[in-house]
Protein backbone atom coordinates (compact mmCIF):
# COMPACT_ATOMS: atom_id res chain seq x y z
CA UNK A 1 0.00 0.00 0.00
CA UNK A 2 1.35 3.17 -1.29
CA UNK A 3 2.53 5.64 1.64
CA UNK A 4 2.13 9.15 2.19
CA UNK A 5 5.27 10.14 0.75
CA UNK A 6 5.33 8.07 -2.13
CA UNK A 7 3.48 10.12 -4.63
CA UNK A 8 0.91 7.23 -5.13
CA UNK A 9 3.22 4.85 -6.65
CA UNK A 10 6.65 7.09 -6.58
CA UNK A 11 7.15 7.12 -10.63
CA UNK A 12 5.06 9.74 -11.36
CA UNK A 13 8.39 11.56 -13.33
CA UNK A 14 9.56 8.51 -15.36
CA UNK A 15 5.84 8.53 -16.79
CA UNK A 16 6.70 12.72 -18.16
CA UNK A 17 7.86 12.62 -21.86
CA UNK A 18 8.95 16.07 -23.91
CA UNK A 19 5.33 16.36 -24.71
CA UNK A 20 4.37 17.01 -21.63
CA UNK A 21 7.34 19.12 -21.02
CA UNK A 22 5.91 21.26 -24.52
CA UNK A 23 2.07 21.36 -22.82
CA UNK A 24 3.85 22.59 -19.79
CA UNK A 25 6.13 25.54 -21.47
CA UNK A 26 3.39 26.39 -23.93
CA UNK A 27 0.09 26.76 -21.50
CA UNK A 28 2.77 28.69 -19.07
CA UNK A 29 4.07 30.87 -21.62
CA UNK A 30 0.16 31.50 -23.32
CA UNK A 31 -1.07 32.78 -19.75
CA UNK A 32 2.32 34.80 -19.03
CA UNK A 33 1.49 36.70 -22.35
CA UNK A 34 -1.88 37.25 -21.29
CA UNK A 35 -1.28 38.56 -18.18
CA UNK A 36 1.42 40.73 -19.47
CA UNK A 37 -0.76 42.37 -21.57
CA UNK A 38 -2.55 43.55 -18.32
CA UNK A 39 0.02 44.30 -16.56
CA UNK A 40 1.46 46.66 -19.52
CA UNK A 41 -2.05 49.14 -18.79
CA UNK A 42 -1.08 48.93 -15.83
CA UNK A 43 2.26 50.64 -16.43
CA UNK A 44 1.22 53.20 -18.82
CA UNK A 45 -1.70 54.75 -16.68
CA UNK A 46 0.35 58.05 -15.79
CA UNK A 47 1.08 58.09 -19.51
CA UNK A 48 -2.23 57.59 -21.25
CA UNK A 49 -3.77 60.07 -18.13
CA UNK A 50 -0.94 62.60 -19.49
CA UNK A 51 -2.66 62.13 -22.59
CA UNK A 52 -6.33 62.13 -22.06
CA UNK A 53 -5.55 65.84 -20.57
CA UNK A 54 -4.97 69.03 -21.82
CA UNK A 55 -1.14 69.98 -23.12
CA UNK A 56 -1.22 73.36 -20.51
CA UNK A 57 -1.63 70.85 -17.48
CA UNK A 58 0.46 68.11 -19.15
CA UNK A 59 4.02 69.97 -19.06
CA UNK A 60 5.74 66.98 -21.22
CA UNK A 61 3.25 66.76 -24.47
CA UNK A 62 4.09 67.92 -27.88
CA UNK A 63 2.37 71.02 -28.23
CA UNK A 64 0.23 70.70 -31.69
CA UNK A 65 -1.49 73.66 -33.31
CA UNK A 66 -3.99 74.80 -33.22
CA UNK A 67 -3.79 74.43 -29.31
CA UNK A 68 -7.95 75.42 -29.22
CA UNK A 69 -8.81 72.26 -30.94
CA UNK A 70 -6.28 70.15 -29.85
CA UNK A 71 -7.46 70.33 -26.49
CA UNK A 72 -10.91 70.47 -26.85
CA UNK A 73 -10.53 67.11 -28.35
CA UNK A 74 -9.13 65.89 -24.87
CA UNK A 75 -11.27 63.21 -22.66
CA UNK A 76 -11.19 64.94 -19.69
CA UNK A 77 -10.31 68.36 -18.21
CA UNK A 78 -7.55 67.62 -15.34
CA UNK A 79 -5.30 64.25 -14.76
CA UNK A 80 -7.84 63.15 -11.35
CA UNK A 81 -10.69 63.00 -13.88
CA UNK A 82 -8.73 60.34 -16.33
CA UNK A 83 -7.41 58.34 -13.63
CA UNK A 84 -10.59 58.11 -12.00
CA UNK A 85 -11.93 56.72 -15.51
CA UNK A 86 -8.86 54.47 -15.79
CA UNK A 87 -9.47 52.69 -12.21
CA UNK A 88 -13.05 52.30 -13.44
CA UNK A 89 -11.75 50.77 -16.70
CA UNK A 90 -9.84 48.06 -14.39
CA UNK A 91 -13.22 47.57 -12.42
CA UNK A 92 -15.12 47.48 -15.66
CA UNK A 93 -12.04 44.42 -17.32
CA UNK A 94 -12.34 42.60 -13.56
CA UNK A 95 -16.45 42.07 -13.84
CA UNK A 96 -16.41 41.25 -17.36
CA UNK A 97 -13.38 39.00 -17.02
CA UNK A 98 -15.60 37.02 -13.91
CA UNK A 99 -18.57 37.04 -16.49
CA UNK A 100 -16.68 35.74 -19.42
CA UNK A 101 -14.60 32.68 -16.73
CA UNK A 102 -18.20 31.19 -16.49
CA UNK A 103 -18.54 31.24 -20.22
CA UNK A 104 -15.18 29.97 -21.36
CA UNK A 105 -15.42 27.31 -19.46
CA UNK A 106 -18.83 25.82 -21.14
CA UNK A 107 -16.92 26.85 -24.13
CA UNK A 108 -13.98 24.88 -23.45
CA UNK A 109 -15.52 22.24 -21.87
CA UNK A 110 -17.35 21.71 -26.18
CA UNK A 111 -14.80 22.61 -28.37
CA UNK A 112 -11.54 22.39 -29.29
CA UNK A 113 -9.84 23.87 -26.37
CA UNK A 114 -6.52 24.82 -28.33
CA UNK A 115 -8.87 26.39 -30.71
CA UNK A 116 -10.60 28.82 -27.66
CA UNK A 117 -6.95 29.58 -26.68
CA UNK A 118 -5.74 30.60 -29.62
CA UNK A 119 -8.84 32.42 -30.40
CA UNK A 120 -8.75 34.16 -27.37
CA UNK A 121 -5.20 35.13 -26.90
CA UNK A 122 -5.37 36.34 -30.85
CA UNK A 123 -8.56 38.40 -30.73
CA UNK A 124 -7.63 40.03 -27.67
CA UNK A 125 -4.28 41.37 -29.00
CA UNK A 126 -6.32 43.04 -31.84
CA UNK A 127 -8.40 44.66 -29.12
CA UNK A 128 -5.54 46.09 -26.96
CA UNK A 129 -3.59 46.80 -30.48
CA UNK A 130 -7.20 49.26 -31.27
CA UNK A 131 -7.11 50.39 -27.43
CA UNK A 132 -4.03 51.52 -27.09
CA UNK A 133 -2.33 52.10 -30.53
CA UNK A 134 -5.14 52.51 -33.29
CA UNK A 135 -7.10 54.92 -31.42
CA UNK A 136 -3.71 57.25 -30.25
CA UNK A 137 -2.27 57.15 -34.11
CA UNK A 138 -5.79 58.22 -34.90
CA UNK A 139 -6.17 60.91 -32.15
CA UNK A 140 -9.79 59.52 -31.28
CA UNK A 141 -10.34 59.52 -27.77
CA UNK A 142 -13.88 58.41 -26.64
CA UNK A 143 -15.05 57.12 -23.21
CA UNK A 144 -17.48 54.53 -24.74
CA UNK A 145 -15.78 53.37 -27.31
CA UNK A 146 -12.98 52.85 -24.76
CA UNK A 147 -15.14 51.48 -22.12
CA UNK A 148 -16.42 48.65 -24.77
CA UNK A 149 -13.31 47.55 -26.21
CA UNK A 150 -12.16 47.22 -22.53
CA UNK A 151 -15.43 44.57 -22.07
CA UNK A 152 -14.61 43.22 -24.95
CA UNK A 153 -10.83 42.04 -23.78
CA UNK A 154 -12.18 41.37 -20.50
CA UNK A 155 -14.22 38.72 -22.12
CA UNK A 156 -11.75 37.60 -24.59
CA UNK A 157 -9.06 37.30 -21.87
CA UNK A 158 -11.46 34.76 -19.90
CA UNK A 159 -10.94 32.28 -22.56
CA UNK A 160 -7.21 31.97 -21.25
CA UNK A 161 -7.21 30.08 -17.49
CA UNK A 162 -9.99 27.60 -17.75
CA UNK A 163 -8.48 26.12 -21.41
CA UNK A 164 -4.88 26.41 -19.92
CA UNK A 165 -5.80 24.57 -16.52
CA UNK A 166 -8.17 21.94 -18.29
CA UNK A 167 -5.08 21.12 -20.46
CA UNK A 168 -2.73 20.64 -17.74
CA UNK A 169 -4.95 18.43 -15.56
CA UNK A 170 -5.45 16.56 -19.08
CA UNK A 171 -1.92 15.77 -19.14
CA UNK A 172 -0.96 16.21 -15.63
CA UNK A 173 -2.77 13.07 -12.72
CA UNK A 174 -3.04 13.91 -9.16
CA UNK A 175 0.19 12.32 -8.31
CA UNK A 176 2.11 15.26 -8.42
CA UNK A 177 -0.04 17.45 -9.49
CA UNK A 178 0.68 19.74 -6.38
CA UNK A 179 4.26 20.44 -6.83
CA UNK A 180 3.89 20.56 -10.39
CA UNK A 181 0.96 22.68 -10.25
CA UNK A 182 2.83 25.04 -7.87
CA UNK A 183 5.51 26.11 -10.20
CA UNK A 184 3.17 26.23 -13.19
CA UNK A 185 0.76 29.19 -11.65
CA UNK A 186 3.71 31.28 -11.34
CA UNK A 187 3.12 32.48 -15.08
CA UNK A 188 0.74 35.16 -13.82
CA UNK A 189 3.70 36.28 -11.98
CA UNK A 190 6.22 35.65 -14.57
CA UNK A 191 3.47 37.76 -17.33
CA UNK A 192 3.91 40.70 -14.63
CA UNK A 193 7.37 40.90 -14.93
CA UNK A 194 7.01 40.36 -18.55
CA UNK A 195 4.80 43.02 -19.17
CA UNK A 196 6.46 45.20 -17.12
CA UNK A 197 9.72 44.69 -19.29
CA UNK A 198 8.28 45.38 -22.40
CA UNK A 199 6.21 48.58 -21.67
CA UNK A 200 9.54 50.12 -20.10
CA UNK A 201 11.43 49.09 -23.07
CA UNK A 202 9.63 51.08 -25.34
CA UNK A 203 7.79 53.82 -23.87
CA UNK A 204 10.24 56.16 -24.05
CA UNK A 205 8.61 56.41 -27.87
CA UNK A 206 4.75 56.25 -26.41
CA UNK A 207 2.28 54.33 -24.84
CA UNK A 208 0.96 53.01 -27.92
CA UNK A 209 4.26 51.21 -29.14
CA UNK A 210 4.00 49.66 -25.70
CA UNK A 211 0.56 48.20 -26.15
CA UNK A 212 1.46 47.57 -30.19
CA UNK A 213 4.73 45.09 -28.32
CA UNK A 214 2.58 43.16 -25.81
CA UNK A 215 -0.26 43.26 -28.71
CA UNK A 216 2.14 41.77 -31.41
CA UNK A 217 3.68 39.04 -29.06
CA UNK A 218 0.53 37.98 -27.56
CA UNK A 219 -1.04 37.32 -31.71
CA UNK A 220 2.18 35.61 -32.04
CA UNK A 221 1.61 33.20 -29.39
CA UNK A 222 -1.87 32.58 -30.51
CA UNK A 223 -0.51 31.43 -33.85
CA UNK A 224 1.94 28.87 -31.68
CA UNK A 225 -0.31 27.75 -29.61
CA UNK A 226 -2.66 27.08 -32.11
CA UNK A 227 -0.48 24.87 -34.25
CA UNK A 228 1.66 23.56 -31.45
CA UNK A 229 -0.44 22.73 -28.10
CA UNK A 230 -1.88 19.50 -27.68
CA UNK A 231 -5.10 19.54 -25.60
CA UNK A 232 -4.28 15.72 -24.59
CA UNK A 233 -2.42 12.72 -24.28
CA UNK A 234 -5.20 10.40 -25.95
CA UNK A 235 -4.75 13.11 -29.27
CA UNK A 236 -0.96 11.17 -30.35
CA UNK A 237 -1.62 7.64 -28.69
CA UNK A 238 -0.45 8.09 -25.13
CA UNK A 239 -2.87 6.78 -22.11
CA UNK A 240 -5.04 9.70 -20.51
CA UNK A 241 -4.00 10.74 -17.14
CA UNK A 242 -7.17 8.71 -15.75
CA UNK A 243 -6.33 5.63 -17.27
CA UNK A 244 -3.01 5.46 -15.80
CA UNK A 245 -4.74 6.80 -12.32
CA UNK A 246 -7.04 3.29 -12.44
CA UNK A 247 -4.49 0.68 -11.15
CA UNK A 248 -2.97 2.46 -8.68
CA UNK A 249 -6.05 4.04 -7.14
CA UNK A 250 -7.12 0.47 -5.96
CA UNK A 251 -4.51 -0.03 -3.30
CA UNK A 252 -5.28 3.24 -1.79
CA UNK A 253 -8.86 2.87 -1.32
CA UNK A 254 -10.46 1.13 1.40
CA UNK A 255 -11.48 -2.43 1.51
CA UNK A 256 -14.98 -2.56 0.01
CA UNK A 257 -16.92 -6.04 0.93
CA UNK A 258 -18.48 -8.06 -1.66
CA UNK A 259 -22.27 -6.87 -1.24
CA UNK A 260 -21.09 -3.03 -2.11
CA UNK A 261 -18.97 -4.20 -5.10
CA UNK A 262 -22.21 -5.97 -6.47
CA UNK A 263 -24.53 -3.20 -5.39
CA UNK A 264 -22.45 -0.83 -7.76
CA UNK A 265 -21.83 -3.56 -10.14
CA UNK A 266 -25.17 -2.69 -12.13
CA UNK A 267 -24.22 0.53 -12.74
CA UNK A 268 -21.54 -0.02 -15.24
CA UNK A 269 -23.07 -0.72 -19.07
CA UNK A 270 -21.14 -1.07 -22.01
CA UNK A 271 -22.69 2.67 -23.18
CA UNK A 272 -20.91 3.60 -19.65
CA UNK A 273 -17.71 2.52 -21.00
CA UNK A 274 -17.69 3.74 -24.45
CA UNK A 275 -18.35 7.43 -22.56
CA UNK A 276 -15.54 7.54 -21.34
CA UNK A 277 -13.95 7.15 -24.83
CA UNK A 278 -16.60 9.73 -26.10
CA UNK A 279 -16.64 12.19 -23.50
CA UNK A 280 -20.01 14.40 -22.73
CA UNK A 281 -19.38 17.72 -21.85
CA UNK A 282 -21.62 18.12 -18.12
CA UNK A 283 -23.75 21.05 -17.54
CA UNK A 284 -23.05 24.13 -15.56
CA UNK A 285 -25.92 22.87 -12.79
CA UNK A 286 -23.83 19.82 -12.53
CA UNK A 287 -20.34 21.33 -12.19
CA UNK A 288 -21.88 23.60 -9.56
CA UNK A 289 -23.10 20.65 -7.72
CA UNK A 290 -19.73 18.69 -7.59
CA UNK A 291 -18.95 18.25 -4.33
CA UNK A 292 -16.39 21.11 -3.39
CA UNK A 293 -17.21 23.22 -6.69
CA UNK A 294 -18.93 26.12 -4.63
CA UNK A 295 -17.13 26.13 -1.41
CA UNK A 296 -14.27 26.38 -3.20
CA UNK A 297 -15.47 28.69 -5.25
CA UNK A 298 -16.88 31.47 -2.70
CA UNK A 299 -13.26 30.21 -0.45
CA UNK A 300 -11.51 31.72 -3.72
CA UNK A 301 -13.47 34.91 -4.09
CA UNK A 302 -12.27 35.42 -0.36
CA UNK A 303 -8.98 34.87 -1.05
CA UNK A 304 -8.61 36.20 -4.42
CA UNK A 305 -9.88 39.47 -2.90
CA UNK A 306 -6.99 39.56 -0.54
CA UNK A 307 -4.39 38.85 -3.55
CA UNK A 308 -5.48 41.25 -5.85
CA UNK A 309 -5.77 43.45 -3.75
CA UNK A 310 -1.98 43.21 -3.21
CA UNK A 311 -1.64 43.51 -6.56
CA UNK A 312 -3.43 46.60 -7.71
CA UNK A 313 -2.33 48.41 -4.33
CA UNK A 314 0.80 47.55 -2.73
CA UNK A 315 2.63 50.09 -4.60
CA UNK A 316 0.51 52.78 -4.01
CA UNK A 317 0.35 51.77 -0.16
CA UNK A 318 3.97 51.90 0.00
CA UNK A 319 4.64 54.89 -1.51
CA UNK A 320 1.60 57.06 0.14
CA UNK A 321 2.04 55.30 3.57
CA UNK A 322 6.06 55.29 3.97
CA UNK A 323 6.73 57.95 1.11
CA UNK A 324 9.03 56.05 -0.51
CA UNK A 325 9.86 56.77 -4.69
CA UNK A 326 7.54 55.19 -6.71
CA UNK A 327 9.95 53.19 -8.46
CA UNK A 328 11.19 51.59 -5.46
CA UNK A 329 8.05 50.63 -4.70
CA UNK A 330 7.60 49.13 -7.79
CA UNK A 331 10.43 47.21 -7.02
CA UNK A 332 9.91 46.57 -3.72
CA UNK A 333 6.46 44.80 -4.21
CA UNK A 334 7.98 41.88 -6.36
CA UNK A 335 8.67 40.06 -3.02
CA UNK A 336 4.89 39.61 -2.53
CA UNK A 337 4.66 38.13 -5.75
CA UNK A 338 8.25 35.68 -4.81
CA UNK A 339 6.41 34.93 -2.12
CA UNK A 340 3.58 33.49 -3.51
CA UNK A 341 5.74 31.15 -6.29
CA UNK A 342 7.79 29.83 -3.65
CA UNK A 343 4.62 29.14 -1.36
CA UNK A 344 2.37 27.57 -4.40
CA UNK A 345 5.35 25.18 -5.04
CA UNK A 346 6.03 24.48 -1.87
CA UNK A 347 2.80 23.62 -0.63
CA UNK A 348 1.53 21.68 -3.27
CA UNK A 349 4.52 19.52 -2.98
CA UNK A 350 3.81 18.66 1.16
CA UNK A 351 -0.18 18.28 -0.05
CA UNK A 352 1.58 15.61 -2.65
CA UNK A 353 3.59 14.06 -0.08
CA UNK A 354 0.37 13.91 2.41
CA UNK A 355 -1.98 12.74 -0.52
CA UNK A 356 -4.58 15.98 1.14
CA UNK A 357 -4.50 19.22 -0.04
CA UNK A 358 -7.06 20.45 2.97
CA UNK A 359 -4.80 20.26 5.92
CA UNK A 360 -2.18 22.29 4.19
CA UNK A 361 -4.49 24.69 3.29
CA UNK A 362 -6.06 25.36 6.70
CA UNK A 363 -2.51 25.57 8.01
CA UNK A 364 -1.52 28.13 5.51
CA UNK A 365 -4.76 30.14 5.93
CA UNK A 366 -4.32 30.32 9.41
CA UNK A 367 -1.07 31.43 9.68
CA UNK A 368 -1.55 33.51 6.71
CA UNK A 369 -3.89 35.86 9.48
CA UNK A 370 -0.79 36.13 11.57
CA UNK A 371 1.83 37.34 8.93
CA UNK A 372 -0.98 40.16 7.85
CA UNK A 373 -1.57 41.39 11.64
CA UNK A 374 3.04 41.37 11.27
CA UNK A 375 2.54 43.02 8.21
CA UNK A 376 0.26 45.71 8.78
CA UNK A 377 2.44 46.86 11.70
CA UNK A 378 6.36 46.96 9.55
CA UNK A 379 8.21 50.03 10.35
CA UNK A 380 9.58 52.51 7.99
CA UNK A 381 12.21 49.87 6.91
CA UNK A 382 12.86 48.77 3.80
CA UNK A 383 14.43 45.36 4.27
CA UNK A 384 11.83 44.58 6.82
CA UNK A 385 8.78 45.20 4.77
CA UNK A 386 10.28 42.79 2.15
CA UNK A 387 10.61 40.10 4.37
CA UNK A 388 7.27 40.46 5.86
CA UNK A 389 5.85 41.02 2.53
CA UNK A 390 7.81 38.11 1.58
CA UNK A 391 6.03 36.01 3.91
CA UNK A 392 2.81 37.52 3.53
CA UNK A 393 2.66 36.25 -0.31
CA UNK A 394 4.23 32.83 0.88
CA UNK A 395 0.96 32.32 3.10
CA UNK A 396 -1.36 34.26 0.83
CA UNK A 397 -0.01 33.42 -2.57
CA UNK A 398 0.81 30.22 -2.34
CA UNK A 399 -3.31 29.12 -1.22
CA UNK A 400 -4.56 31.16 -4.13
CA UNK A 401 -2.54 29.61 -6.49
CA UNK A 402 -3.19 26.35 -4.81
CA UNK A 403 -6.93 27.00 -5.30
CA UNK A 404 -6.88 28.36 -8.72
CA UNK A 405 -4.76 25.83 -10.42
CA UNK A 406 -4.14 22.04 -8.20
CA UNK A 407 -7.98 22.21 -6.34
CA UNK A 408 -9.27 23.14 -9.41
CA UNK A 409 -7.62 20.13 -11.61
CA UNK A 410 -8.35 18.11 -8.86
CA UNK A 411 -12.66 19.31 -8.60
CA UNK A 412 -12.70 18.33 -12.04
CA UNK A 413 -11.19 15.01 -12.36
CA UNK A 414 -12.90 13.64 -9.42
CA UNK A 415 -14.38 10.55 -9.86
CA UNK A 416 -18.17 11.26 -9.65
CA UNK A 417 -17.21 12.89 -13.22
CA UNK A 418 -16.15 9.43 -15.00
CA UNK A 419 -19.26 8.84 -16.77
CA UNK A 420 -19.02 12.90 -17.89
CA UNK A 421 -15.40 13.69 -17.50
CA UNK A 422 -14.72 17.04 -19.53
CA UNK A 423 -15.83 18.97 -16.74
CA UNK A 424 -12.31 20.35 -15.79
CA UNK A 425 -12.31 23.86 -18.07
CA UNK A 426 -16.23 24.21 -16.68
CA UNK A 427 -15.50 23.95 -13.12
CA UNK A 428 -12.09 26.36 -13.56
CA UNK A 429 -14.47 28.94 -14.51
CA UNK A 430 -16.97 28.78 -12.49
CA UNK A 431 -14.10 28.79 -9.73
CA UNK A 432 -12.29 31.30 -11.07
CA UNK A 433 -15.29 33.62 -12.01
CA UNK A 434 -16.58 33.36 -8.77
CA UNK A 435 -13.12 34.61 -7.84
CA UNK A 436 -12.98 37.09 -9.96
CA UNK A 437 -16.42 38.54 -9.03
CA UNK A 438 -15.34 38.74 -5.45
CA UNK A 439 -11.64 40.69 -6.63
CA UNK A 440 -13.57 43.10 -8.88
CA UNK A 441 -15.40 43.93 -5.75
CA UNK A 442 -12.21 43.63 -3.87
CA UNK A 443 -10.78 47.15 -5.92
CA UNK A 444 -13.72 49.12 -4.95
CA UNK A 445 -13.82 48.49 -1.27
CA UNK A 446 -10.20 48.94 -0.40
CA UNK A 447 -10.62 52.10 -1.92
CA UNK A 448 -13.45 52.99 -0.10
CA UNK A 449 -12.06 52.03 3.18
CA UNK A 450 -8.94 53.71 3.19
CA UNK A 451 -10.19 57.05 2.18
CA UNK A 452 -12.63 56.91 5.07
CA UNK A 453 -10.85 54.79 7.94
CA UNK A 454 -7.47 54.83 7.12
CA UNK A 455 -4.72 51.82 5.51
CA UNK A 456 -5.22 49.64 9.06
CA UNK A 457 -8.64 48.99 8.71
CA UNK A 458 -8.16 47.81 5.08
CA UNK A 459 -6.00 45.22 6.75
CA UNK A 460 -8.51 44.75 9.12
CA UNK A 461 -10.57 43.74 6.13
CA UNK A 462 -8.04 41.64 4.50
CA UNK A 463 -8.30 39.77 7.89
CA UNK A 464 -11.93 39.67 8.18
CA UNK A 465 -11.79 38.21 4.83
CA UNK A 466 -9.44 35.77 5.62
CA UNK A 467 -10.94 34.40 8.68
CA UNK A 468 -13.89 33.55 6.97
CA UNK A 469 -12.22 30.84 5.75
CA UNK A 470 -11.52 29.57 9.29
CA UNK A 471 -13.82 26.45 8.00
CA UNK A 472 -11.21 24.98 6.13
CA UNK A 473 -9.72 24.00 9.06
CA UNK A 474 -12.73 20.86 10.07
CA UNK A 475 -10.09 18.33 7.80
CA UNK A 476 -13.02 16.28 7.98
CA UNK A 477 -15.73 18.66 6.15
CA UNK A 478 -13.03 19.45 3.62
CA UNK A 479 -12.03 15.86 2.20
CA UNK A 480 -15.18 14.95 2.00
CA UNK A 481 -16.16 18.16 0.11
CA UNK A 482 -12.82 18.78 -2.13
CA UNK A 483 -13.64 15.62 -4.25
CA UNK A 484 -9.77 14.71 -4.74
CA UNK A 485 -10.19 11.10 -5.17
CA UNK A 486 -8.09 9.52 -2.41
CA UNK A 487 -9.92 6.90 -0.62
CA UNK A 488 -13.01 7.57 -2.30
CA UNK A 489 -16.02 5.01 -4.21
CA UNK A 490 -16.41 5.71 -8.22
CA UNK A 491 -19.62 6.68 -8.61
CA UNK A 492 -20.88 7.96 -12.19
CA UNK A 493 -22.80 11.25 -12.70
CA UNK A 494 -25.77 9.46 -13.58
CA UNK A 495 -25.79 7.73 -9.89
CA UNK A 496 -25.33 11.04 -7.97
CA UNK A 497 -28.42 12.66 -10.01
Amino acid sequence: MAGPGTFQGGTWISRFTHHHVVVFLLTFFSYSLLHASRKTFSNVKVSISSQWTPTFLNKTAVKLEPVELWDSSHLFPNAEEATLFLGTLDTIFLFSYAVGLFISGIIGDRFNMRWVLSFGMCSSAVVEFCFGTLTEWLHFYNKWFYCSLWILNGLLQSTGWPCVVAVMGNWFGKAGRGVIFGLWSACASVGNILGACLASSVLQYGYEYAFLLTASVQFAGGIVIFFGLLISPEEIGLPGVEEEESSEDDPCRPLINNTDSEDHEPNYSIQEVSTIHQPKAISFYQACCLPGVMLYSLAYACLKLVNYSFFFWLPFYLSNNFRWKEAEADKLSIWYDVGGIVGGTLQGFISDMLQKRAPVLAGSLLLAIGSLVGYSRSPNNKTVNALLMTVTGFFIGGPSNMISAAISADLGHQELVQGSSEALATVTGIVDGTGSIGAAMGQFLVSLIQDNLGWMWVFYFFILMVSSLSHFSKESDLERSQGLGYGKEPVTVENQH
